[in-house]
Order: C-alpha cells, then structure tokens, then sequence
C-alpha cells in the first residue's frame, strides 16, 4: 500500500483522505486549524450539496447529517427588476435533496473520523518546506488548499480560464428570522440583471436550522458597497438592505429584523474563477498533485464548490486505489483529465451564469416556466450540470432539444 500525504482539511482533503485509510492506504494530512479551531471560527463557505456528492459522502460513511439537515427538494431561478417585476421565472423538483452543513460542524467531526482510522493529523502552517519534507516522506503528495505560496506553485491554465479578475463581490451570510418559501424548500437564484446576485437555501448551522444566503455584487455596481463593512453587525445591516432594495421579492421573507446564528456567521471575498494545472513541481524537483479548488475553482454562484471537492475526492481516491505503480506526471495528468471530462461543465454553467446569458440559453430558461419537464432537467443540473449537455451549452443542440420538447407539449 501506498503512503499519502495531503495539505488542507476541508472537503476534498477530508474526503479523499478518510477513503484511502479505509482502502488500506498509509495517508498523513496536514491543516493550519484543529478541530476546535475550526468549529470555533468563521463560517468558510455555503457548501450547498445535492444527490451524488453526498452519496459519495455515504458511500465512506461519513454522512453523519443525514437525518438531522434541513433538506431541499426543488430548485427555482427569478429574474427581476429592483421593483420586483418579474421577467422570468421556474421551480422544477430535484430527483434527490440536496443539504448544507456548517463546515464549522462537519469538518471537525471529519478529523476525528480520520483519526480514529488511523491517519496522522498534522497541525502546522504548511509552507514549500513542509511540501518537500512530506513528498520525500510519501509516495503521493496532494495539495488540497490553493492559498498562499502553496497555491501559487500550480499555474493558471490560460486554455480553460477565461476570466483574469474576479466577477462577483461575495457577501455570505447564516441568518435566522427568514420566513420558509411557499412550497417545498428550495435552493434559489434571483437575479437582478446588471446588478447581482442573492442565492439561498436553508442550513444546519452550530445552533440549528438557518438560511444560508450569498449576495454576489456586480463590480462597479451598485451592490459593490462593501469596502467600509468591516464588524458582522455591518455586514448583517447592509445585507438587508440590499436585500430590501433590489431583491424585494425575497425581503418579503424577513420577519422584523434579519439576525445573525453568531458573530462568526459572515464571510466576504472575491474570487477568480480558474483553472490551473494539475501538477507543481518544487524546488526540489519533486510533484504535488493539485486537488479541488487547488485546480478548479468557480464563483458559488451555481452552488458547485463543495460538490466539485467531493466529486474530485472521488476521482483520486478511485484513481489511486485502482494504481498499482508510481504516481509520476502521466498518471497525476490522466487523472485529472478524468475529473475535467465532467468539470468542464461545471466551469462552462457556471460562467454562463456570471455573464450576460446567450439568447439560446434565456429560451431554455423561459421555456422552463411552463414545461415541467423542463424545469426538471434544470433543477437537477445543481446536482449535475453534465446532465445538461449538450443542449443547454451549444446553440444548434439547443434549437432541437427546445423543437422537441415544443413538439411533445
């Protein structure tokens, strides 16, 4: 058996690292936080997950939330102005729910899993020393955390990266007194277009249920206000108010005042969407192995993060225990094109979201609102946005799905 290192405990390291324990696999993993550390924190993402990321969570047994999560069975999109006139509009139910859990929760509990199954938890601040001592060490090194000098190691593909600057201001929030939508729950898009984005879903959270929303500002626009915010209470107010002002469909929701589940509950940041290649040699020579959000990384705005980080998780950990031979460059780049071939389409979805919609994808969208078969297909692309090619990305496939579907309404 193969001894592993991986740097960085989140949803992908953990993952990938509890799953080669279970196959026999010798795996050491390294995080700046502990447990209590993490749990104690701020809140690092949305974490939106639907139907095969987490049945590749129950797969490891490690989907400890299962029956205690608020679940969401649908999946609506709204187009509308800052007055509330509504250009568009479909809900289509989800084959299976999707959930979010804290990962102030769950990765705490993930780290004790891998420990109990005999992995070597490492607490330290990994930098290129720490890369080169655990790659002579082991005979796989994977990066599982894109930030600082580490992440710089892995290089922007410029192929498969089509934007250079961030294309959202991101304002994330766990906040209580949010009235449930009518109907089944749901993860929902509203766009106010020129303007941004508020995208939400309920949660599990360190005190219970909550919602789970993300305002995403248009750079220059008039939600791009976030410069002076600097407290959560800031952060919380200012939310509401432009949830108040340009999303006043949703502001209905609130009852009084929106309030925070903590004083940790809020993240703000920017992100560039990119792809970068999937292996970084270090000073020594030696190769790290790019995993995640380390190689791919999407704006959240489709809900796609942490599922990439699981579904990712999957395609190594398959990979590695079906290898028998070194891990040199060949066999880090074939398995990484594995994971691309579904990846792609979660790049190429979740752009199309971020800039103004070409006219065959507004005329699936619109047929969406009254053929429910349609909205369907939509719904469950949260879960698989491959599912959706070819005729949601490319104009002439679209011309024959939207002339079949309009021939069998």
């Amino acid at each position: 058996m193969a001894s592993i290192a991986i740097i960085g405990a989140g949803q992908a390291g953990l993952h990938l690292g509890i799953g080669l324990l279970m196959g026999g696999h010798d795996v050491t993993l390294v995080s700046n936080r502990t447990g209590a550390e993490i749990g104690a924190g701020f809140v690092t993402s949305s974490q939106s997950m639907y139907g095969m990321a987490l049945g590749f969570e129950r797969e490891l047994g490690i989907d400890y939330w299962q029956d205690t999560a608020p679940q969401y069975c649908a999946a609506q999109m709204r187009l509308a102005d800052s007055d509330g006139n509504v250009g568009l509009f479909w809900q289509g139910d989800m084959d299976e729910p999707g959930q979010s859990v804290d990962q102030r929760i769950k990765m705490p509990r993930w780290m004790d899993r891998f420990e109990e199954l005999g992995g070597t938890l490492l607490i330290e601040d990994a930098g290129i020393e720490t890369l080169e001592r655990l790659a002579a060490a082991h005979d796989l090194l994977v990066v599982a955390s894109g930030k600082g000098e580490i992440g710089r190691l892995f290089e922007r593909n410029p192929a498969r990266s089509p934007f250079s600057q961030p294309q959202r201001m991101l304002a994330l929030t766990y906040a209580h007194r949010f009235s449930p939508r009518p109907g089944n729950p749901a993860i929902c898009i509203n766009i106010n277009p020129g303007i941004g984005e508020f995208v939400s879903f309920p949660g599990l959270t360190l005190d219970g249920p909550c919602e789970i929303f993300t305002i995403e500002a248009v750079p220059g626009g008039p939600m791009d206000v976030w410069g002076d915010v600097t407290t959560p209470a800031e952060h919380l107010k200012l939310s509401e108010e432009l949830l108040r002002a340009y999303f006043p469909i949703e502001a209905e929701r609130i009852e009084g005042h929106l309030e925070l589940t903590d004083e940790k509950a809020v993240l703000r940041g920017r992100i560039t969407p990119t792809v970068r290649h999937p292996i970084a040699a270090l000073p020594s020579g030696k190769l790290a192995f790019g995993i995640a959000d380390t190689v791919c990384v999407n704006d959240p705005i489709t809900g796609q993060g942490s599922n990439n980080a699981a579904k990712c998780a999957k395609v190594y950990l398959d990979a590695i225990l079906a290898h028998d031979g070194p891990f040199d460059a060949a066999w880090m780049n074939a398995t990484f094109e594995t994971y691309w071939d579904y990846a792609r389409y979660v790049v190429d979805y979740t752009n199309m979201t971020l800039t103004p919609p070409p006219p065959h994808m507004l005329r699936i969208l619109k047929a969406a609102e009254g053929n429910r078969e349609i909205a369907q297909l939509m719904a469950n692309s949260f879960n698989d946005p491959k599912a959706i090619s070819p005729w949601y990305y490319d104009p002439a496939e679209a011309e024959a799905f939207l002339l079949t579907h309009a021939a069998a309404a």
